[in-house]
C-alpha cells in the first residue's frame, strides 16, 4: 500500500475541552487590548491566527503583527494555567481512541493533526487526554501556520515529506474533522474527507458540503476504518 496520510482535527472531533477556551481567550483578549472580550464571535474551524484576527476585528481593533503576536502569546499563556480545568471539564469523545489505535494499525499510514490550535495548545490538550501518544506531530499542521485553514494542507504535505521521505498530496490523505471548514479544507486539497458530526455542523450540512463520508461519531471503530480507507 502507498503511504497515507490521515490528519485528524483535534476540538470536537477527538475531544471537548468545556469552556476553558472561551475564559481563556476573553482573559488573554483584556490583557493584550486592554478592555474586556465583549462582542459575539465564534471559531467555526478557524484556525488560531484567523479567530485572533476575527475576535480582533469583531471589537473593532486592528490587527497589527505585534498585536497579534501578544495576543496569541497570552491565549497560550491563558489556556496552560488552565490545564487542570480541562482535564476536569473536558474529556475524549466516545470511540477517539479505539479509531486512533485502529487507524494507527492500518498498513502503511501515518496519523497527525491538521487543526486550528497552535502547536503547544495541541501538545496541550493531547497530552492531558493522552492521546499524544498516537500521532506524529512533526508532520501536522497547526494554528500558527497560516491565518487561512484551507492552507494548512500544504504545510502538512511539506513537514511530512521532509520527516518520512515521501511526497504526499490529496490523493494520499485523509481530512478526519466535525466543522464544515474542515470539509472545505479538504475538498480545496483534493484530499478524502471524513466528517464526524460531533461538533456544531449537522450530519445533513457536512454531506452537503461534500464530506465523502459522514459518521455520527467515533464509537463505530469498523466504520471509521472503512471510510479512512474507502
Amino acid at each position: 500500500m502507498n503511504p497515507r496520510l490521515v490528519l485528524w482535527d483535534i476540538d470536537q472531533t477527538l475531544i471537548e475541552v468545556g469552556g476553558a477556551t472561551r475564559l481563556a481567550y476573553a482573559a488573554a483578549f483584556a490583557k493584550a487590548v486592554g478592555r474586556p472580550l465583549d462582542r459575539p464571535w465564534e471559531f467555526n474551524g478557524r484556525t488560531e491566527l484567523g479567530a485572533v484576527a476575527h475576535v480582533l476585528d469583531a471589537h473593532g481593533v486592528e490587527s497589527t503583527p505585534e498585536l497579534t503576536d501578544a495576543f496569541v502569546a497570552q491565549i497560550v499563556s491563558e489556556l496552560h494555567d488552565r490545564a487542570g480545568d480541562i482535564r476536569r471539564d473536558g474529556r475524549v469523545l466516545p470511540g477517539a481512541v479505539d479509531a486512533l489505535r485502529a487507524t494507527a494499525r492500518l498498513p502503511g499510514v501515518h496519523q497527525s493533526v491538521l487543526t486550528g490550535n497552535l502547536y503547544p495548545l495541541a501538545v496541550l490538550k493531547l497530552d492531558i487526554f493522552e492521546l499524544a501518544g498516537f500521532v506524529d506531530l512533526r508532520i501536522g499542521a497547526f494554528g500558527g501556520d497560516d491565518v487561512d485553514r484551507l492552507a494548512l494542507p500544504a504545510h502538512a504535505w511539506r513537514r511530512a515529506q521532509d520527516q518520512l521521505g515521501h511526497p504526499f498530496d490529496g490523493r494520499d490523505t485523509v481530512i478526519v474533522g466535525d466543522t464544515l471548514l474542515d470539509v472545505a479544507t479538504g475538498k480545496a486539497a483534493a484530499a478524502r474527507v471524513v466528517a464526524v458530526a460531533t461538533g456544531p455542523a449537522a450530519a445533513a450540512d457536512l454531506a452537503a458540503a461534500g464530506a465523502d463520508v459522514v459518521l455520527p461519531d467515533l464509537r463505530d471503530t469498523a466504520a471509521v476504518v472503512a471510510a479512512i480507507t474507502g
